[in-house]
């Protein structure tokens, strides 16, 4: 049934797509993402990637987030038009069974006026869209989420965006109903929110700068405020970030991240380099090695102090056409914390990843 439904679901959607193409409607679009990857401690591979045991090498093929989708606006009158989208991430690389082939996204509908956008549903908070373009390698094993949290993809909510002010500046924000505090700020009954100010064109197409100020309020059990700034100058582009992070149910149990990095476009090979310094503890690669949850208040996290996690990134992307990109990267991520006082080294984990995008 469940099958069946899903594979209904999805003819829809390509039915609707191809109509759409004929009659100047809804757009259909999608993406392919594999990576080949080894692994000295498997602690930051994709979560569905098959035969992954923490604490063991290996080699895997890691799907890096494909998608399928739907999207486009209707004007319903002189002021006001429709906008919609529908996304299903789909993974292929998964042993875990074919009822978890397909799973939720970015999913909202709304209405778009000259006051600004505000949609309804499932999508990635203002907080996490606050990076712009800060993470060079993300959605991938090397994605900053590994070192810090909060970037969250959250239902059952409303979003704001304002239209740019001056050419320039916008200011957004997104709200979730009272019946998300289970899932995503631990229960606490807190309001659950996160609002972010924008300046400049993460794209580097109408300015050649990018700055952003966002504070989350309890989703992904959080509360954070970053800063991320980021300038493109002739071929380089050059940025950074810093978040404080605080747990929502101990704010003595909180940390600080920083990340700078490089990249320089060499005749259209595009050379990175990151680095990201963590002494919250509050990032996947932290959690997988420790076996502590920084977001609980558990005996365990109140007596973990002193962290210290590190990862630094080398890699490099180029676009053999415009719809397909083949990319590869280096990530060695290490640190160590003390539990009641006494010092613990975390397993360190070099990862080596190439791997080829297409999008259409």
């Amino acid at each position: 049934m469940k099958k069946s439904f899903i594979s209904a679901s999805v003819a829809t959607v390509l039915a609707a797509a191809s109509f759409g193409a004929l009659a100047d409607g809804p757009s259909f679009y999608g993406r392919f993402d594999l990576m080949l990857t080894n692994s000295q401690n498997s602690s930051t591979l994709q979560g569905d990637t098959s035969g992954v045991t923490v604490g063991e090498s290996g080699t895997y093929l890691e799907n890096n987030f494909s998608w399928l989708g739907v999207k486009g606006t209707e004007k319903i009158s002189d002021s006001v038009e429709v906008v919609y989208q529908a996304e299903w991430g789909f993974e292929n690389t998964s042993n875990t069974g074919s009822s978890t082939v397909f799973n939720s996204r970015n999913t909202y509908f709304g209405f778009k006026t000259a006051a600004g956008t505000a949609v309804f549903g499932r999508n990635d908070t203002v907080f996490k869209n606050s990076e712009g373009g800060i993470d060079l390698f993300g959605n991938t094993n090397a994605d900053m989420d590994r070192i810090l949290q909060a970037q969250s993809r959250v239902a059952d909510g409303v979003w704001y965006y304002s239209p740019k002010i001056a050419g320039v500046l916008t200011l957004n924000a997104n709200y979730q109903f009272d019946d998300n505090n289970a899932t995503t700020s631990a229960g606490d009954g807190s309001s659950q929110y996160a609002l972010s100010a924008t300046l400049g064109d993460k794209g580097f197409k109408a300015q050649n700068y990018y700055a952003a100020a966002a504070y989350n309020k309890g989703i992904n059990g959080i509360d954070a405020y970053r800063l991320v700034g980021q300038v493109k100058l002739d071929q380089f582009k050059v940025g950074g970030l810093f978040q404080q992070s605080e747990n929502v149910l101990n704010s003595d149990i909180d940390g600080s991240t920083y990340l700078v990095n490089v990249a320089y476009n060499l005749n259209g090979v595009n050379l990175k380099a990151e680095y990201i310094y963590d002494d919250g503890g509050f990032g996947s690669y932290f959690k997988n090695i420790s076996g502590v949850n920084m977001k609980a208040d558990t005996v365990a996290t109140r007596s973990v102090s002193d962290v210290s996690v590190s990862n630094f990134i080398v890699g490099a992307d180029y676009k053999v056409a415009k719809t397909t990109m083949l990319y590869g990267h280096y990530a060695y991520y290490t640190g160590d914390y003390k539990q009641d006082g006494a010092k613990i080294d975390l397993d360190d984990d070099n990862v080596f990843s190439v791997g080829v995008r297409y999008d259409f």
